[in-house]
């Protein structure tokens, strides 16, 4: 009897319930919103393609100004540092030594010179008094052997002074080219020239700058227009090419020249031509060294720094498929990209990939035309997962600037 009026009971207290406002059943969540990914289309484009080595700069000319005779470091006429014009005076070295050295010269050339008088003489009084008899032919002949010694005396005494005129010149060196001096590496008082002409500084042309780089064999063999007429490429002609450079973008034949980027990853503005090739290939290394001109007229390039040389390829990366390098999806050496079909639904396709360039990676294989790919937000996509794509921002033409990361996901380099 307990047990049924209970069970009444709670019957009772159930349709009560029921019947209040406030008691409602539960419902299941909403679904989550597809993640937001940005969406590019797949088109066919001209890429630029390089070819790319490790550069080093250099002077056009680099002249090791050098003391070529001994002596105590007097000056130093210039400042470290500061560009110099052809004849400028760098440093002074005590010259008195070769001051008195030249005035000996001098006197000993006076005294051969009057020797030399005095035998001309003498051989004309014995020519007049053979003829009379008052001497003997071998006694003329003696005056001449004499006068023939103190010509050639004469012209050593020419020689030595000569030779001391030279030695003073030398107590004050002089830039023999137009360009930029480095520091002294030697300071006013130092003894110099004791044993080795000591090396002072060094005056190197900054205007055009020279690079040289390496270059494939193989390169070399595919592109062998940029080696012929090396012979006429001098300097005159590089300045002709930088100017068509900078008017018309090529130069000479059809050549874009040649390209550097410097080691903080920025380009120089200015492009220059590749002026010689060196005789043979390095079996070592299986490369060719190159050189080329750069104009440098504002000094910001400076012997010693290293670079990259990228050279453009000829008919390479014409109408391709290319794919931004943060939409490929890498697993053990293999690349994927993640297609966005009509449904909005996720692919995730195996693609062959080529050579890269501006941030894009040139598609082999894999890939249409007018398809939709994930350019973003890869990481947050799986093979037939359902996506909100968003166009994708255009990057500017020619730069590697990704497009901006999807709400929520991390930027390019990793770091939130």
């Amino acid at each position: 009897m307990r047990r049924a009026r209970w069970g009444l009971a709670a019957l009772a207290i159930g349709a009560v319930a029921a019947g209040v406002p406030g008691c409602k059943k539960h419902e299941p969540p909403p679904a989550p919103h597809p993640p937001i990914v940005y969406v590019t289309q797949v088109t066919r484009k001209d890429v630029p393609l390089f070819i790319e080595a490790v550069a080093t700069l250099d002077g056009y000319v680099n002249a090791d100004i050098r003391a070529r005779v001994r002596g105590y470091l007097r000056s130093q006429d210039y400042k470290d540092g500061a560009a110099v014009k052809e004849g400028q005076l760098l440093f002074t070295i005590e010259p008195t030594q070769y001051q008195a050295a030249l005035a000996a010269a001098d006197a000993a050339l006076a005294r051969a010179r009057a020797a030399l008088a005095h035998d001309r003489v003498q051989v004309e009084r014995y020519q007049g008094l053979v003829r009379t008899g008052m001497v003997s032919q071998q006694e003329l002949d003696n005056v001449r052997m004499s006068l023939s010694e103190t010509e050639a005396g004469v012209r050593s005494a020419v020689a030595a002074r000569e030779q001391s005129v030279l030695d003073l010149s030398y107590t004050r060196v002089r830039s023999p080219i137009t360009g930029v001096a480095g520091v002294a590496l030697v300071r006013i008082g130092n003894l110099v020239g004791q044993n080795e002409p000591t090396l002072l500084t060094t005056v190197s042309q900054l205007d055009p700058l020279r690079v040289t780089f390496p270059l494939a064999e193989s390169d070399y063999a595919s592109y062998p227009y940029r080696a012929k007429g090396l012979d006429e490429r001098d300097l005159a002609w590089a300045r002709e090419q930088f100017a068509k450079l900078d008017a018309d973008g090529a130069a000479e034949g059809d050549d874009p020249g040649v390209e550097l980027v410097l080691s903080d990853g920025h380009p120089y503005p200015r492009r220059g031509v590749v002026v010689s090739a060196n005789r043979q290939i390095d079996p070592s290394t299986g490369t060719i060294q190159l050189q080329a001109l750069f104009p440098n007229p504002g000094g910001e390039l400076r012997p010693g720094q290293y670079g990259r040389i990228r050279l453009r390829r000829k008919d390479a990366g014409r109408a391709v498929i290319a794919v931004p390098e943060r939409a490929l999806i890498t697993l053990q050496g293999t690349y994927s990209v993640a297609v966005v079909g009509p449904d909005n639904k996720v692919s995730l396709r195996r693609i062959e990939v080529g050579p890269s360039a501006a941030g894009e990676r040139i598609v082999t294989g894999g890939l249409s035309e007018g398809e939709r790919i994930v350019a973003d937000g890869t990481q947050k996509v799986a093979d037939g997962a359902v996506v909100d794509p968003r166009p994708a921002p255009p990057a500017p033409p020619g730069s590697a600037a990704s497009a901006p990361a999807a709400p929520g996901s991390a930027p390019p380099g990793g770091k939130p």
